[in-house]
């Protein structure tokens, strides 16, 4: 699998800036809305935006359930910010009603890093792919990891990026930056998954 196809989940969030990384990272990128465009793609980016939406739109699109059974399966995927969460087995402060995807032994805290107006970037240091500026915008942060999770990077004494098997999760916001590396670590994923 030499070019990847590889979705974005569109319901709500930055679904444009992760298309054009994906695309500079090698990877046919396309909008993700419907379960029969879900079981099109090799892989899936779970992209930043507001948690409690993105979870509120996917069950009311039907695509909860399959969005679950293709992790569970195996489908590489990758969440950014509020797609961590959505990547979480637990969320430590949900909102009610709230839902995960899950697919990652992690417990994760909403808004972890302040309010909007406390939004920041930073140089995070990632394993495996080295300083990337992180954009961190209402982030999240992983309070704690399960026996198969790697800690890929910290800031702050938090960690804030994650993988386990064919799941990668950040607190921040590479699309926003112009470095594709995260992409392109997630693409290379997605081609050896296939």
């Amino acid at each position: 699998m030499n070019t990847p196809v590889i979705g974005v989940l569109a319901l709500q969030g930055d679904v444009r800036e992760h298309l054009i990384a994906l695309a500079a990272a090698d990877a046919v990128a396309r909008p993700v809305r419907r379960p029969e465009e879900l079981a099109e793609v090799d892989g899936l980016v779970i992209p930043g935006g507001e948690s409690t939406t993105i979870s509120k739109l996917a069950a009311l699109f039907g695509m909860l359930e399959p969005l679950r059974e293709r992790v569970r399966a195996g489908m590489p995927v990758y969440g950014t910010c509020a797609g961590l969460i959505m990547l979480a087995d637990k969320i430590l402060d949900p909102r009610s009603g709230q839902e995960t995807i899950g697919g990652i032994e992690m417990i994760v805290r909403r808004n972890a890093f302040g309010r909007q107006n406390e939004s920041f970037e930073a140089t995070v240091d990632v394993l495996g792919v080295g300083p990337v500026e992180g954009v961190f915008i209402r982030a999240p942060w992983v309070e704690s990891v399960g026996a198969e999770t790697e800690v890929l990077a910290e800031h702050g004494g938090h960690i804030v990026a994650v993988r386990q098997g064919n799941a990668l999760a950040t607190s921040f916001h590479p699309e926003l930056t112009g470095d594709h590396r995260m992409h392109a670590l997630f693409v290379d994923m997605v081609r050896a998954a296939g």
